[in-house]
């Protein structure tokens, strides 16, 4: 009798055991796997901050070139001798050539080839077609940047110029790699997978994964290599074996374990109800435009409208579909912004038409609710730098949020003015107002004042966030002055230095 429940004793002990070390013996299995592919994700976040990097180096040894090039211009004019000099105090460009806005060549350096002068004035009639700004592009034998300057007198130009190599590697991509490498290897690699930089041999290491550095660069890419003995299986075999010896403290890491994933499971489901609500106020903005134009679309096509309103039912739904791609936008954007892919494209903007075409969107809902609207704008403003297209949408934003939260006092203010070196673009209402310990919150994505006369109004939660990402992209800030019951101003600030000054 003792002895069978010796057995007993000895399997409730031993099968427990057994079953306990099976379980890790698969977890850890698993661990290797995650392990590798965790790898991976941090390589493939090296390989893009060392890309983003060097793109960050090469634009500022561009931006400097172009700054000494513009100078040049403006005193000497397109004088060889002048551009000869710069060029001798410039190693990182071996080629320039210089074309008017009708793609005529001015200027070329000695040594050019009928080829790269030829991709060199369709890369400056590109531009050019383009109005300005700067362009990269594979051309000829490597990577050239077109980018408008100015003659001495005031006529634009096309600047067209290509970087030596052996300079890339001296002053860019040694600086941009410097710091970076840690267990891997970072290199730059050719179309070909042949290496152009690397700080360390790579013949011995295993590549992992490569990303593109930019066109601007040729074909090139930041590639990751993994020296030998530093792979992560290798790693967790040894951690394996540290493992089966500290068995005793298996059942306090399945405890620890149980824990993390129950807060996991927690922090997993409150992010299911965030993307749930997100997914149904995004729902409910996007119908209301829909709504709307399907009323005026049915109402022109059963042909119940005078011939003259038939105009005017057009510019609504015109104005609707301009606001549901604005709404759009507003997702695609936050999208983009959280992935880090959102880009900006500053350029001197004229600040009144902006304001006037923004409010235009929203002539029909504005008309339809009764708002009373003034637009104060200052006469001597001038063009400001900035992406016209994301200041009007975060512009868009703060009016949209203002006849949201209005009250009876249907009333919308946008002033438009300067203050010393930076642009001040504000919308009031006469809403309900935020109460101040919610001002710093209000911006942040997905949050929502928690009062009962803002929870049961539309709203996506991104809109605020996206206006501060335009602001901060721009060098700037954004304030709201509030209080319950006396309305909201937004204000966007953003750089606009006096060019006279």
């Amino acid at each position: 009798m003792s002895r069978r429940i010796s057995f007993l004793l000895l399997a409730a002990i031993l099968l427990p055991a057994l079953i306990v070390a099976a379980l890790g013996w698969v977890s850890l299995r698993q661990w290797e796997a995650s392990a590798d592919v965790l790898f991976r994700e941090q390589a493939r976040d090296m390989a893009s901050m060392a890309a983003e990097k060097i793109e960050m180096v090469l634009r500022s040894a561009e931006d400097a070139f172009l700054d000494d090039l513009q100078a040049v211009l403006d005193t000497a004019g397109v004088e060889g001798a002048a551009l000869h000099g710069l060029l001798a105090r410039a190693p990182l460009i071996r080629q320039l050539y210089l074309f008017d806005g009708g793609g005529r060549l001015l200027l070329a350096m000695e040594g050019h080839e009928a080829a790269e002068l030829g991709a060199a004035r369709a890369l400056a009639v590109r531009l050019a077609g383009e109005r300005g700004g700067r362009r990269h592009a594979v051309a000829g034998d490597g990577g050239a940047l077109a980018a408008t300057v100015q003659a001495r007198d005031g006529a634009p130009l096309v600047a067209v110029f290509w970087c030596e190599e052996g300079a890339l590697r001296r002053e860019v991509f040694g600086r941009a790699l410097s710091g970076l490498e840690s267990a891997t290897v970072l290199a730059v690699v050719d179309d070909r997978g042949r290496t152009v930089y690397s700080r360390t041999p790579v013949e011995a290491a295993v590549p992992v994964m490569s990303v593109p550095v930019r066109d601007g660069v040729r074909n090139w890419r930041v590639a990751v290599y993994q020296t030998p003995g530093s792979a992560p299986r290798q790693a967790l075999r040894r951690q394996v074996m540290m493992f089966m010896t500290a068995f005793a403290l298996l059942l306090a890491v399945i405890a620890a374990g149980s824990v993390a994933t129950w807060r996991l499971m927690r922090r997993e489901s409150e992010m299911a109800r965030l993307k749930s609500d997100f997914v149904a106020n995004v729902s409910h903005d996007l119908k209301t435009p829909l709504s709307v134009i399907r009323m005026f679309a049915e109402t022109l096509e059963m042909g119940r409208v005078a011939d003259a309103r038939r105009q005017e039912y057009y510019r609504v739904i015109t104005r609707e579909s301009e606001r549901l791609s604005r709404l759009i936008d507003n997702v695609l954007d936050f999208s983009r912004i959280e992935s880090g892919r959102r880009r900006y494209d500053p350029a001197p903007t004229a600040v009144e038409p902006l304001v006037r075409d923004t409010l235009e969107s929203f002539a029909y809902p504005l008309a339809q609710q009764g708002f009373k609207v003034e637009v104060t704008i200052d006469p001597a403003l001038g063009d400001v730098v900035m992406d016209a297209e994301a200041v009007g949408q975060a512009l868009a934003n703060l009016a949209d949020n203002a006849m949201k939260y209005s009250a009876d006092d249907r009333a919308l203010a946008i002033e438009a003015r300067r203050e010393g070196d930076r642009l001040a673009l504000a919308v009031t209402d006469r809403g309900i107002g935020i109460p101040a310990g919610e001002h710093a919150r209000v911006f942040d994505k997905f949050y929502r004042v928690g009062r009962s006369d803002t929870q049961g109004r539309r709203g996506s939660g991104v809109g605020l966030a996206l206006v501060r990402h335009v602001a901060e992209a721009h060098g700037g800030t954004v304030t709201l002055d509030s209080a319950p019951g006396r309305g909201s101003t937004f204000t966007l600030w953003l750089p606009a230095p006096r060019h006279d000054a």
